[in-house]
């Protein structure tokens, strides 16, 4: 099959709230193309991008998808997208590989709640963006206010290329005020007839078409001096116009579309094959070492994995972009991030669920390859003998944690072989096996993120698992010093146990002055592995406890700081003096001093204030600003403390430090007051004391535990 030019290759995704239109918009994109000859539908469970099982199954699209057409002399790529937030992972990595977004906003419902979520994104990525304005068919569409509030929530640059002219059951009519034309579309869709716009409509397109202008030539100095000098713009300056802006983030140029009746979506491709930017456009991709790549058919070859997808009976399917140069079958590349020699056996164009196999891929395209051997999302393969490693797709930290443990013993294995190829596939989740909480932890993105989960481990991998409340990682402490005198003593015949150790334990903390009072013949500092610090000092005189005893003492001493008296959490920042002691020159061992180092320890946390700690994560929270007060009012509910407040365009950003114990509940209050309109990254902070009332809690439920083993 004979490559595209690359200035005839268009990757566009596909984005917008659940229930816009994406994947309805892709099947009639398809059929205007004449790639399908029948166009499916969510319901049927017969349209081209979703294919798997669970989006059969729960009628929604959960994974991004590659479909490729052809149109009128262009390659088109299209990127289609879940629309919630749960899933901004797949989101984010189509944006990385896209040249150009089309938004999707839904005619009866307006600017919809996960649509500034997934535009702050594309501000972020500075991507060409479309504004689509779905469901024109709709009896409650109302096309000038989802405008409205598109510039509300987007900005004035916000732009009207397209105005329907009878929306609602009867829709069938566009008036485009970039070529001043009416297109009148037969009742089963497709292409339409091209009439003038009538007169009843020459006022209004007029005033359109001069918006359109002034809003073209406001983001171009040199249009500016032409529209000044003619005043006016042709057709084809207000395209060059239109192209610029886009690749500048400036311009989001708006159109009409009746997905499900294939009204506009022909105009639209022709609009993203003339107007928008192909790849070798763009701004160049950058490695880590800040150079550039150009994207050039005539470079060095390099494909960056964006995406990889577990195919049954055949494997992980690699996705990527063609940053330089051309891929062929038969290439050898080297994985920048892995150092493997990765051999290219075949190569894909990709439409939904059917691959066609093709010899080579240019600069600019999107395609797939199956079977590679340690190559993953986010890896950089290049020419051999090159060192090349573009920034990696930054994806969003989890929010969810749960822990997960199968139901069936003998089972543990195939669920950890599970867990590693959701991972593989999905690089938002994030699984920990926890030594310290004795469960296995996975940290997602939400309730739908988890439900789909639960959905693969159980039917993908036929595994029965049960989902549980994680255990917190609290910490144990003490506020004051304690003194003991510990003797252990134990005779069953023949040689007994014998160790007696007087040891003072009191809270550490950075600066501390040395001991006084002691003579200190030996002091040891151990940096926690969970954090804090273990100082032991041996002030032992006169040979009391043989100095070979005191490595067993500091044994027992952190097998009690492993599984604390109040908790059994970890223990930090103590302060242990052993002063004093006896021994017994044939019963006296090993095992005797690490027992009485144990106990006298445990002996003294108990007497010496004790404090339960709870870890706090620093959340940042992006909200749209008429939903602040809301939020902040629930973050105290949560014994949350805000840490400040500010602005960014139509959103506000509100930090907070909350403890970990609440996050899960936070999660879903924020999810349930704000109709899924905000979202948050946390990060781990610090650690901060309990209530008293909740150490009281927390120390009885410790006790009934142990009672019951």
């Amino acid at each position: 099959m004979a490559n595209f030019d690359i200035k005839h290759i268009k990757n566009v995704v596909l984005v917008g709230h659940t229930g816009s239109g994406k994947t309805t918009l892709t099947e009639s994109m398809l059929f205007e193309a004449g790639l399908i000859n029948r166009r499916g539908t969510i319901l049927d469970k017969n349209t081209v991008a979703d294919y798997t099982d669970i989006e059969h199954e729960k009628g929604k699209t959960f994974f991004s998808k590659l479909v490729n057409t052809k149109w009128e002399g262009y390659k088109i790529n299209l990127l289609d997208t879940p629309g919630y937030d749960d899933f901004a992972g797949e989101i984010v990595g189509a944006m990385r590989v896209a040249d150009c977004g089309l938004m999707l906003l839904n005619a009866a419902m307006g600017v919809e709640v996960g649509t500034d979520i997934i535009w702050a994104y594309s501000d972020e990525f500075k991507l060409p963006m479309l504004l689509a304005v779905n469901h024109l068919d709709n009896e409650k569409a109302d096309f000038d206010k989802t405008v409205n509030e598109a510039k509300s929530h987007f900005g004035n640059n916000v732009v009207i290329v397209q105005y329907p002219l009878n929306q609602g059951n009867q829709f069938d009519t566009i008036i485009d005020v970039l070529n001043m034309i009416m297109c009148k579309y037969p009742k089963e869709g497709g292409t339409p007839e091209v009439l003038p716009i009538p007169d009843s409509e020459k006022e209004k397109a007029n005033q359109l078409h001069q918006e359109l202008i002034e809003t073209i030539a406001g983001n171009d100095e040199t249009l500016m001096e032409l529209y000044f000098e003619k005043g006016e713009l042709n057709e084809d300056e207000m395209k060059l116009g239109l192209h610029h802006s886009l690749i500048k983030h400036e311009i989001f140029p708006v159109f009409c579309v009746s997905a499900k009746n294939n009204m506009g979506c022909g105009r639209i491709m022709s609009f993203i094959d003339n107007v928008c930017p192909s790849a070798y456009e763009m701004p160049k991709q950058k490695t880590i070492d800040g150079k550039e790549i150009e994207c050039s058919e005539n470079g060095s070859t390099a494909i960056f994995i964006y995406k990889i997808l577990s195919e049954p009976h055949i494997g992980d399917m690699s996705f990527f972009k063609v940053l330089s140069g051309k891929i062929r079958v038969g290439d050898e590349l080297t994985n920048e991030n892995t150092g493997q020699i990765e051999r290219i056996n075949q190569l894909y164009e990709v439409e939904g669920s059917k691959r066609t196999a093709v010899n080579e891929l240019v600069a600019g395209d999107i395609g797939a390859t199956l079977k590679l051997k340690d190559t993953h999302t986010n890896n950089t393969l290049h020419e051999k003998g090159k060192h090349i490693e573009i920034v990696p797709i930054k994806f969003p930290t989890p929010t969810l944690t749960i822990a997960v443990e199968g139901t069936k013993k003998g089972e543990e294995e195939k669920l950890s072989v599970a867990l590693h190829q959701l991972v593989e596939e999905d690089p938002t989740i994030k699984v920990e096996v926890s030594p310290e909480l004795k469960q296995t932890l996975i940290h997602c993105h939400g309730e739908l993120h988890l439900t789909v989960i639960k959905w693969k481990l159980e039917n993908a991998y036929k595994l029965s698992v049960d989902f549980k409340t994680p255990k917190i990682a609290y910490r144990e402490t003490i506020r004051k010093s304690a003194d003991t005198i510990y003797r252990h003593k134990k005779q069953s015949g023949g040689n007994g146990q014998f160790a007696e150790v007087s040891m003072k334990i009191e809270p550490w903390y950075e600066g501390i002055e040395e001991p006084t009072g002691y003579n200190i013949r030996g002091k040891e500092e151990h940096d926690l592995p969970w954090g804090g610090k273990l100082v032991y000092y041996n002030c032992v005189v006169g040979g009391a406890i043989d100095t070979r005893f005191h490595p067993s003492i500091m044994k027992g001493i952190m097998e009690k700081m492993h599984e604390g008296p109040l908790t059994g959490s970890y223990v930090r920042d103590v302060r242990v003096i052993v002063y004093d002691g006896k021994m017994h020159t044939v019963d006296s061992n090993d095992l005797s001093f690490k027992i009485a180092g144990m106990m006298a320890f445990k002996e003294n946390f108990h007497n010496a204030d004790p404090q339960i700690l709870e870890p706090f994560s620093k959340i940042k929270i992006h909200a749209p600003e008429d939903l602040t007060g809301t939020i902040m009012s629930s973050i105290q509910t949560h014994r949350a403390v805000v840490g400040g407040l500010d602005s960014e365009g139509q959103f506000s950003i509100i930090s907070a430090n909350i403890p970990n114990a609440e996050i899960t509940q936070f999660s879903g209050d924020l999810r349930s007051l704000t109709q899924g309109r905000a979202r948050f990254e946390m990060q781990f902070s610090h650690y901060e004391p309990v209530p008293f009332d909740m150490q009281k809690e927390l120390i009885t439920m410790f006790k009934k535990q142990e009672e019951l083993v």
